[in-house]
């Protein structure tokens, strides 16, 4: 993987992980359609790493705060606002790891084609304006309970399957149950925390194991513009999101799922 590609594939992490168009998808676009080699196990857990670091660093109040609060629920018995949330954040990720479990194999060797990707693309797309349309937007995050963030986990395991996005899928369940946009989007990020943890360790089990050669160089790129990538993305989201709605993810969907079936059909 030459450096520019490197810088390609960070770059796409970085924008795509946290926005609700498919980082898996916009990973798998590059070697279906300009046959870039796979870019490997130490690339993905760099990928990884940066998403993570710029996730936890934008939301790092929130993070101390909530980490104290679930501790202290379970040593000391507290009970708060910030202690139920972090509970449901815990709840709401078991699915996705049930769901990776079990079905990962399946995902890997059937789902993970470009027509898969556009299906997905355009399905969850729609559904996505269709749902923020009618949203009603009255709660915050701190309102979620055992049974939202069962549902919302739902979502967010629905999302392993390619081009579903699980920003997308997790913030179209949040807004289906009342959320504000705003709220949708931090409870989305706040849980990506736990499951991108939870794939970089994995992912950096395989590494160990495997014995794959690692090329430094373009891991610290991998790094460094997911980070910066990411760290933007979250901060102008957030910012736009209350605004601009989701109707400019839902058109460029469309447009990427529409595009990428007339370039599949051209082949």
């Amino acid at each position: 993987m030459s450096h520019f590609e490197a810088f390609a594939l960070a770059l796409i992490q970085g924008l795509t992980e946290f926005l609700p168009i498919s980082s898996s998808a916009h990973l798998i676009l590059p070697s279906q359609i300009f046959g870039w080699a796979d870019q490997g196990l130490a690339f993905d857990v760099a990928v990884h790493l940066g998403t993570l670091a710029a996730v936890v660093l934008y939301f790092r109040k929130e993070v101390t705060t909530l980490l104290g609060a679930w501790l202290g629920s379970i040593f000391n018995g507290r009970r708060c606002g910030e202690a139920k949330l972090a509970w449901m954040i815990v709840l709401a990720t078991i699915p996705a790891c049930v769901f990776g479990f079990f079905m990962k194999d399946i995902i890997e060797l059937y789902l993970r084609s470009a027509w898969v990707i556009a299906a997905t693309t355009i399905i969850f797309g729609l559904l996505l304006w269709w749902v923020d349309r009618r949203a009603t937007q009255q709660d915050d995050e701190y309102q979620a309970n055992w049974k939202s963030s069962l549902f919302i986990g739902l979502a967010q395991a629905a999302a392993m399957i390619p081009g579903t996005s699980r920003s997308g899928a997790t913030m179209t369940a949040a807004l289906h149950l009342g959320f504000t946009r705003e709220a949708a989007a931090r409870f989305s990020f706040l849980m990506s925390i736990p499951v991108i943890v939870l794939a970089g360790s994995y992912l950096g089990m395989k590494l160990v194991t495997s014995g794959a050669p690692i090329e430094f160089g373009g891991l610290g790129i991998g790094l460094a513009v997911s980070f910066v990538s990411a760290y933007a993305c979250i901060h102008v989201f957030l910012k736009l999101v209350t605004r601009l709605g989701m109707l400019p993810f839902v058109i460029y969907r469309l447009l990427l799922g529409v595009g990428l079936i007339t370039f599949l059909l051209s082949q």
